[in-house]
């Protein structure tokens, strides 16, 4: 890495200033946190996941903060189809004219079982949400980051990439093939200097993924979403230039 990312980074309200920044997830968890941060630094949010009534929740209370109008951008990302995904790149193309940022925050846990007992169809499903949903979003989003003097798109990423680890099933199999995905991207957009690709590991959050991979810990010792989205934001504002192909731990 060509610097270092302050961990305890916080942003001020002209931080993002100007730019549009889709983050997937945003209903809730780590995506609303960094959705509602994106907003107070400046940033135009499309809430984007399946959920509408937490989208609207997550817009009401962008709008209380009198940061710029977000925008909602329904998609279920275990059902969207081809038509949907182009849909969505149409329709910001036409609205933005260009796309500043892309955070893949949307995932799901499956089961913490053995491979052995994996259910097969929860396999799929998680595989498809965590790893080929991120992909085919990214590459129909490409041509609206491409009109971004600079595009930043972060895969958000976990520990359990760096070393294999029992009963993670496909959630662990999900991070590292989107680990290649980054990787792959860094490399083939090697001489697209405005578009930069990071993933972000956020580490131990106060989340309900969190709360139902660990039932037993106590969700008071854990740190909040909100307290990791520093390196998020930092990778998504003019500072992070420089900084691409990276895999970075936000704690």
């Amino acid at each position: 890495m060509s610097q270092p990312i302050p961990k305890n980074f916080l942003a001020d309200g002209a931080l993002l200033k100007g730019r549009t920044i889709l983050i997937t997830g945003a209903g809730s968890g780590l995506g609303r946190a960094l959705a509602i941060q994106c907003a107070r630094a400046g940033a135009t949010v499309i809430l984007s996941g399946r959920n509408n009534a937490k989208l609207d929740r997550v817009y009401d209370e962008i709008e209380a903060l009198g940061a710029p109008q977000p925008a909602i951008a329904t998609l279920d990302l275990a059902l969207a189809t081809a038509v949907e995904y182009d849909a969505l790149a149409r329709t910001i193309g036409s609205a933005f004219g260009k796309l500043d940022g892309l955070v893949h925050a949307a995932g799901l846990l499956g089961d913490r079982s053995p491979l052995e007992q994996y259910d097969v169809p929860t396999w799929c499903k998680v595989l498809h949400v965590n790893l080929t949903a991120p992909f085919i979003l990214t590459q129909v989003l490409l041509p609206d980051l491409r009109k971004s003097a600079d595009a930043s798109i972060i895969f958000v990423s976990s520990g359990v990439v760096k070393q294999a680890r029992p009963f993670w099933g496909a959630y662990a199999v999900s991070k590292a093939g989107l680990e290649s995905v980054r990787a792959m991207l860094f490399e083939e957009l090697e001489g697209e200097a405005n578009i930069r690709i990071n993933s972000v590991n956020p580490g131990r959050m106060r989340t309900a993924m969190r709360a139902a991979a660990y039932p037993a810990e106590d969700p008071n010792t854990v740190p909040t979403a909100e307290s990791v989205t520093g390196p998020f934001l930092y990778l998504l504002s003019e500072r992070g230039r420089g900084i691409d192909g990276q895999f970075i731990d936000a704690q």
